[in-house]
This record gives structure tokens, C-alpha cells and sequence, in this order.
């Protein structure tokens, strides 16, 4: 290693490289690097653990992991406010869904404002390259099983605060918005949905906290699986099941189910566009013509599983 002594500052040419996957060194403006630690906010240790600005933008799946975040909190929203207020007026209701849908599209654009580039809708990223990424604190290296070096940083910025920061602007703009929406246009009917939403947002930042490597690389399918399997929850509803005609008649001309339906659609599309990431353009966009393909056979096949046309063994 080649050291220049200046005064009391040391230039090292080839620093030695730190342990662990996460330690890196911070480079001082006289050439001399720092000892081993957690690298700055919005840097990444290189392969020679230097502590480097990241300057790229999201990937396409990282924006896509960003977006379903950001519906998991709009799509529980929206179910209760549809579960506590089925009873009341459409009008009341498209009036609480409206609400919900501006606080979440303010909660995402304020987000994108205040992250790097400040005052733009984009933001400054480091690259995912695996799953440990998003867990440095599990990867402190114990050198000679001695001291413990604390690298623990955000070596996925900002992906995974982001999603925090969001999520507390969504619960800000609730409390600024839906309330008087409730009150002036709902005749007080959005209440419920309030408590609904102080309850599942802690619990959304909690599984954010916890289980965000594991949503990043597993939401695609997580999308598809459950739009399917709700789907069919939704129109075990329907009545005249042994019918072909009203069961179509139940599923597209009905307002309230029409709505789910296409919903339920536009998740699974959602899924199959992330999990391709539309690679193939022309294959990946023809998959979508899938899409309504689970609630056409869930009704030409349902009466199959009616329990009374089984015929009982005696």
C-alpha cells in the first residue's frame, strides 16, 4: 500500500478492503479515506469498498415495486370504505373513494418531491442487487470475532423509506381531507373507514419495516395469486349460480360488481406487466388478453361445484 505522509493525514492509494458486504470507507477531499463504517446516506461501497454517490434512477421493477406499495395502501382504503358503508347512498360512497384516491395520489407526489432530486418528480437511486440488501443490519462483520463493525445503512436508498415516508403523508392527508369529506359530503358515513385506515397503515409501515426484501422480490406473484383468489371470493356472492345468464348479468351489469371485477383485472394485469416487466414487448402484452380469463371460467364452471348437485352416497 502506498502512503504519502502529509502533516497528520495519511493518503492511502490502495485502501484495504473492509469486511463484510456492507462496510466501505468515505474518501476525504485531501485523498485519505475513513476507517471502515456504514457509508453515507445515498452511497454504496464499491467492489473496493469506497463509499460511491449513486446517480441512477429506479428500473422499471423498482418503480413497479414502488406503485404496488402505494396500492396496497389505496386498495385497503377503498375496501373499507366499500365494507362499511354498502348499506348507504353510491353517491356517499364514489364520494369517500374520490377522497381516498386524491390523498393518495397528494401522499405520492409530495413523497417524489422531498426525495432526491428535490422538487422533481423522480428520484435518485442505488441498485438492488439480492435480497440481503435490504437487511445490512443482519450482516455486521465481527472481525477476528472481537469488535463488531455497524455498517447498517440503506444500501437499497431510497426504496426503503420512501415507502415509509409515504405512508405517513397518506396518514396526514387523511386526517387533513377525509374527515371533512365525511362530515360536509357523507353525512358522516367515512368514520369507519378513518379507524380502518389508524389501524392498517401501522401495520403497512410494520410489514414495510420488516418484510420489504421479501415484498420486492415476491410481489408480482403475491398480485396475481390474490387477485385470483379474491375474484372468486367476491362472485361466490352471487345467486342463481347454476345460471350462465345471470350470473353475467350479476357480474357486468351491476355497477358495484363491474367495478370490482375490473379492478381485480387491473391488479392482475398489474402483477403480469411487473413479473414480465415487459421485456417481450409483443409476447408480455399478449398475455394481458388472460386477464378476464379467470372470471369467465369461474362462471361457466361454477355450477359444477354447487354441493347440491353432488349426488349423496347413501
Amino acid at each position: 500500500m502506498a502512503i504519502l505522509a502529509i502533516g497528520n493525514a495519511n493518503l492511502e492509494y490502495d485502501p484495504v478492503k473492509c469486511p463484510g458486504l456492507y462496510c466501505g470507507r468515505v474518501t476525504f477531499e485531501n485523498g485519505s479515506f475513513s476507517e471502515c463504517g456504514a457509508c453515507p446516506r445515498g452511497q454504496q461501497p464499491n467492489e473496493q469498498s469506497i463509499c460511491q454517490r449513486c446517480t441512477s434512477e429506479p428500473i422499471f421493477y423498482d418503480w413497479m415495486y414502488l406503485a404496488f406499495m402505494a396500492l396496497l395502501s389505496l386498495m385497503l382504503h377503498l375496501f373499507f370504505i366499500d365494507v362499511s358503508n354498502r348499506r348507504h347512498l353510491k353517491r356517499r360512497l364514489l364520494t369517500l373513494h374520490v377522497s381516498a384516491l386524491i390523498e393518495s395520489v397528494l401522499a405520492a407526489v409530495v413523497t417524489l418531491l422531498l426525495v432526491e432530486p428535490m422538487g422533481q418528480l423522480t428520484i435518485r437511486s442505488c441498485p438492488v442487487h439480492r435480497l440481503s440488501d435490504w437487511y445490512t443490519m443482519l450482516y455486521n462483520p465481527s472481525p477476528n470475532y472481537t469488535t463488531t463493525l455497524h455498517c447498517t445503512q440503506e444500501i437499497v436508498y431510497p426504496l426503503y423509506t420512501v415507502v415509509l415516508i409515504y405512508y405517513a403523508f397518506s396518514l396526514l392527508f387523511l386526517m387533513l381531507i377525509r374527515p371533512t369529506v365525511s362530515y360536509k359530503l357523507a353525512d358522516m358515513k367515512g368514520t369507519k373507514s378513518i379507524y380502518a385506515a389508524l389501524y392498517f397503515h401501522p401495520v403497512l409501515i410494520l410489514v414495510q419495516a420488516v418484510l420489504s426484501g421479501l415484498l420486492y422480490y415476491s410481489f408480482p406473484y403475491i398480485v396475481i395469486v390474490l387477485s385470483v383468489i379474491t375474484s372468486a371470493i367476491h362472485m361466490s356472492g352471487f345467486d342463481n349460480e347454476n345460471s350462465y345468464k345471470e350470473l353475467f348479468k350479476q357480474a357486468f351489469c351491476n355497477g358495484r360488481n363491474l367495478t370490482i371485477i375490473v379492478a381485480h383485472w387491473f391488479l392482475h394485469a398489474f402483477g403480469i406487466i411487473a413479473l414480465t416487466q415487459l421485456q417481450n414487448l409483443v409476447v408480455d402484452l399478449s398475455l394481458l388478453v388472460l386477464v378476464p380469463l379467470p372470471v369467465i371460467f369461474y362462471i361457466l364452471t361454477v355450477k359444477f361445484t354447487d354441493p347440491d348437485n353432488l349426488d349423496t352416497v347413501s
